[in-house]
């Protein structure tokens, strides 16, 4: 059983400024197996994934709430980020745009979360890049959306890994008997 969750285990990435939501959010995650870390501002997140330029290990270490056992490949191993939008310094939106604009991060899904309904915000997070918007608080049914998230993600890291390897063929990366349905024993009226 132990190698089966360490395979299909998802690392989020929490950001939330409040300690109540950050708590209540990497409950909600840890409730659905999913392996949580949690920050508590966009700069820290930058930091952890090493989008700032500065890596010194005491200070990310100090800026980590909730790390698992696999810390040393938690900068891979980001499978989706969760964010709050209105946190001092950097806001949601400002952590979306840096990871969309970064060549490591760009096809990792994220979520913005706020306590406000504003409809341009919403839409603005949206069409930059967010994969959803969630109303706090946070319920476990905002949770179960994020699963076919995480699976776009792994899917784009998967992609992206065949794509590296130039001299396969092409009957290699995408195999037409996994691309299309197979209809073996069917007639056709």
């Amino acid at each position: 059983m132990g190698n089966m969750a360490t395979q299909t285990q998802f690392h989020v990435l929490a950001v939330d400024d409040s300690l109540i939501d950050r708590k209540l959010i990497e409950r909600l995650l840890k409730t659905s197996s999913y392996q949580v870390t949690a920050v508590d501002s966009g700069s820290k997140a930058l930091e952890f994934l090493g989008l700032n330029g500065e890596n010194e290990d005491d200070e990310r270490n100090s800026s980590v709430e909730s790390v698992s056992a696999a810390d040393e490949d938690h900068q891979v191993g980001v499978n989706l980020i969760i964010t709050d939008y209105c946190m001092p310094g950097m806001t949601g939106y400002d952590l979306l745009r840096k990871i969309k604009q970064s060549s490591s991060f760009k096809d990792i899904p994220v979520v913005i979360m706020s306590s406000e309904n504003i409809p341009s915000r919403i839409n603005r997070c949206l069409e930059d890049g967010a994969e959803e918007f969630f109303l706090k608080p946070v319920k476990l049914s905002d949770v179960n959306k994020l699963r076919p998230h995480l699976m776009k993600g792994i899917t784009t890291k998967n992609e992206m890994q065949s794509n590296t390897n130039k001299r396969k063929g092409s009957e290699e990366i995408q195999s037409p008997d996994r691309t299309r349905p197979r209809y073996n024993e069917l007639e056709v009226v």
